[in-house]
C-alpha cells in the first residue's frame, strides 16, 4: 500500500510536499485503516484550480511511466514558476510488510533521469542518466549502459518487463498491487486500468454478467435494477438495441419495471455505472482507486455511500480522490488523517495542510471547522450585494 507521496517542482507544487498515509493517533473509523496501519485513502479538497488534480496526476504519472508509454522528459510537469529545470517524485510503500522507497527525478533541460530503488532501507537500483546498477537479482549489483537504459523511460519499468522481479517476491507484488490500480476521471469520463482486467462498463458485463451491480443496488436500496440484452420489455414497452444480437444497457426502475437506455438516463446514473466495475475490481484485487472529480454528477449521499462501502469492505485497497463535497468531511465518513486541503498561493505555489495537524476532536463538526476557514484551502470570492 502506498504510505508517502513526495513531491518537488512538479506542476503547481514548486516546493517539497509531502502526502502522508500512514495512520495518526485517532481512533475513531478503525474500518479507514488497513492492519498495517496504513491508510484506506484520502480526500483532496481546495479552490478550484489549487493543485488538488496534480497530488492524484503525481500517483498516476508513476502507473503511467511504468506500465504504459509516456516521455518522461516532457516539460509539462515541471512547475513553470519554480526555481530548477528539474522534477522529483518519490513514492513509500508497504507491501507485505516490507518497506519499499522509490524515487526519480527529470532534469528536463538536460533530459536526464535518475532513479533510486531500496526494500526496507537496501539499495536496490541506482541509475543516473544513461547508466545504472541493479541488485535486484544479484547482490554484487549488474551494470548497464546505455545500450539498455532508454533516454525518456524509467529503467525500473525495463527490469520489470525483461524479468517480471521473478527473484524477488516483495517487488512482484508491489507491481501487481500498481497494476491493479485504476484512474478515474469522472468529469471526462475517463477510465484507465493499469493491468488485464478491462473495467469498462461493457466488457466488464460482457464477462461477468448484471448480478454484482445488480446485488449492490439491492444491497443498498438504489431502487433499481440494469439489464443487458439485446431487447428489454416492460410496461407497454419493447425496446431493441439493434440488429445482429447487439446489446445495451437498460435501467428499470423499481415499481415501474419501464426499460431506460443507458444513454437516456441521468448523468449521476450513468458515472455510477461506469465507475462500478474498476470500484469493485480494486476493492477485490487491491490496489490504488484515483479519482479526480469524484462529484461529478453524485448526490451527495452518493459519494457519502460510495466512500463508506470502499472503506468498509477493501482490506488493502486504497482511494484517493478529489471532491468539491464538503458533506464528506465528517468524522462519521473519513478521519481527520485522511483528509487535507489544497491553496494555492502564487508564486509560491500550491500548499497542502492535513486536518490532523489541528488536532480537531472526534465530536467537533470539520465540515463546518473548513468552511469556517480552520484548514485552509478556501477560495477568496468576493461577496455578491446589493448597493443602496
Amino acid at each position: 500500500m502506498l504510505t508517502k507521496i513526495t513531491m518537488t517542482n512538479f506542476k503547481s507544487f514548486k516546493n517539497t510536499t509531502t502526502v502522508d498515509l500512514m495512520k495518526t493517533n485517532y481512533t475513531i473509523l478503525p474500518q479507514n485503516v488497513a492492519d498495517n496501519g496504513v491508510l484506506k485513502g484520502c480526500i483532496f479538497v481546495g479552490a478550484n484550480a489549487s493543485g488538488k488534480s496534480n497530488i492524484v496526476l503525481s500517483v498516476k504519472l508513476l502507473l503511467d511511466f511504468l506500465f504504459s508509454e509516456r516521455d518522461l522528459n516532457s516539460g509539462i510537469f515541471l512547475c513553470m514558476f519554480g526555481d530548477s529545470y528539474s522534477y522529483t517524485l518519490v513514492y513509500d510503500f508497504l507491501i507485505e510488510g516490507h518497506s519499499i522507497h522509490y524515487a526519480f527525478e527529470v532534469e528536463t533541460k538536460k533530459s536526464m533521469i535518475s532513479e533510486e530503488l531500496s526494500l526496507d532501507g537496501k539499495l536496490l537500483l541506482d541509475r543516473m542518466g544513461s547508466s545504472a546498477k541493479s541488485f535486484i537479482a544479484d547482490p554484487n549489483g549488474v551494470l548497464y549502459d546505455e545500450t539498455d537504459v532508454g533516454r525518456d523511460s524509467l529503467f525500473l519499468r525495463t527490469l520489470y518487463f525483461n524479468t517480471k522481479f521473478a527473484s524477488n517476491p516483495v517487488l512482484k507484488a508491489w507491481m501487481n498491487y500498481m497494476q491493479n490500480s485504476v484512474y478515474i476521471n469522472m468529469f471526462d469520463r475517463k477510465i484507465i486500468p493499469y493491468g488485464k482486467a478491462d473495467v469498462s462498463i461493457v466488457p466488464y458485463l460482457d464477462k461477468g454478467g448484471c448480478q454484482p451491480i445488480n446485488d449492490f443496488f439491492n444491497e443498498y436500496n438504489f431502487e433499481q435494477t440494469i439489464e443487458y440484452s439485446h431487447s428489454s420489455e416492460g410496461g407497454h414497452f419493447r425496446i431493441v438495441a439493434g440488429a445482429d444480437g447487439e446489446k445495451s444497457i437498460f435501467f428499470k426502475r423499481k415499481g415501474i419495471n419501464v426499460p431506460i437506455p443507458f444513454i437516456e438516463e441521468s448523468l449521476g446514473n450513468q458515472n455510477l455505472l461506469r465507475m462500478l466495475p474498476a470500484f469493485l475490481n480494486v476493492i477485490q484485487k487491491g490496489g490504488m482507486l484515483l479519482i479526480d472529480e469524484f462529484s461529478s454528477g453524485f448526490h451527495n449521499d452518493l459519494e457519502s455511500l460510495m466512500v463508506r462501502y470502499f472503506m468498509e469492505t477493501s482490506k488493502y485497497s486504497q482511494m484517493l480522490f478529489v471532491s468539491h463535497s464538503t458533506n464528506l468531511l465528517s468524522n462519521s465518513i473519513l478521519r481527520p488523517d485522511q483528509e487535507y486541503s489544497v491553496e494555492f498561493r502564487n508564486e509560491s505555489g500550491s500548499f497542502i495542510k492535513r486536518f490532523s495537524t489541528e488536532q480537531p476532536r472526534s465530536a467537533q463538526n470539520i465540515e463546518k471547522m473548513y468552511v469556517s476557514g480552520v484548514f485552509g484551502g478556501l477560495p477568496d470570492y468576493k461577496e455578491v450585494g446589493y448597493e443602496d
